[in-house]
């Protein structure tokens, strides 16, 4: 059925994720949303599948009404990841297709190299691979500063400033660099009971990451390595990427093939970051074809 659905999962390890879920297909599909978002942004997604897949989108750790400790080193990227190998496992693997965006794209970059048993596809849409950003973060000065935010987000009053006058920074997120057509009253009523539920538990996964612009001679970003055997990933992947992203570059596309040796780059000139909200029916084709594919069930 289309209907989207939620229900609080509880994972062995004490964490319990409230994850939306659509569709009765015989394919299975997991889909990881980024910050500042929601997983009820994948709901359009999911009801267009639902013929063809059973969809989950899990609030991640430290967002909505799913688990949210107060430690910073929670928020790591193994926890992150090991929240996600318990979900699929809990929820039957291998998926079909892993799709994910902006920091759900790190967890299913990380989870596409230490666990390709559990997805036969990975698609990410604008999310850095850890390679790539990890150079542009090293040697790019124009990435340098178009991930300065990053370590904005890791004030100690991020939160209360991210919140005032009715969450108006988190709003300019959206808007600060093109028009947001896309953002309408009933969507900004669901971003705003979601962010009011509060901030600090997603504003943690970038306090954990070392994957941010140095601050200083000393920072640890700049002796930060990282071998191939951790990070080549060895799963198709397809990488839907919108060029107007005022965060994440282009540069950080280039030798990506490197690190994936199935890979098909698709960039869409006209679309930013927030290409999720601006071109559903881009995506919705993509998974569609991906899933109607003879080698998908594979």
């Amino acid at each position: 059925m289309n209907t989207v659905t939620e229900h609080a999962i509880a994972l062995p390890h004490g964490i319990t994720l409230h994850t939306r879920q659509a569709g009765q297909g015989p394919a299975r599909v997991l889909l990881l949303h980024g910050f500042p978002e929601g997983a009820f942004i994948w709901d359009p997604v999911m009801q267009a599948l639902a013929p063809q897949a059973r969809c989950w989108a899990p609030q991640q750790r430290g967002y909505g009404r799913s688990s949210a400790p107060t430690e910073v080193a929670a928020y790591r990227a193994k926890h992150l990841v090991a929240d996600a190998v318990a979900l699929i496992q809990q929820l039957g693997a291998p998926l079909d297709l892993l799709v994910a965006h902006d920091w759900g794209g790190a967890i299913g970059w990380n989870l596409a190299v230490q666990r390709p048993d559990l997805l036969k596809h990975l698609v990410i849409i604008n999310s850095p691979h850890p390679g790539t950003f990890l150079r542009e973060l090293k040697h790019s000065p124009a990435q340098q500063q178009a991930s300065q935010y990053m370590n904005w987000l890791c004030r100690p009053d991020a939160a209360a400033k991210l919140a005032a006058d009715d969450f108006a920074r988190m709003f300019q997120l959206f808007t600060k660099f093109a028009p947001a057509p896309w953002l309408t009253d009933e969507l900004r009523a669901q971003y705003r009971a979601h962010w009011a539920l509060g901030l600090q538990g997603a504003l943690n996964w970038y306090a954990a990451s070392p994957m941010k612009p140095a601050v200083s001679a000393d920072d640890i970003l700049h002796s930060l390595h990282m071998p191939d055997e951790a990070l080549t990933v060895r799963v198709p992947t397809t990488v839907l990427w919108g060029l107007q992203d005022a965060a994440l570059l282009p540069g950080i596309l280039q030798g990506l093939e490197r690190w994936v040796p199935q890979l098909d780059v698709q960039p869409v000139p006209e679309a930013s970051h927030w290409l999720i909200h601006e071109q559903p029916q881009r995506v919705i084709a993509l998974l569609q074809a991906l899933l109607a594919a003879p080698t998908a069930g594979r």
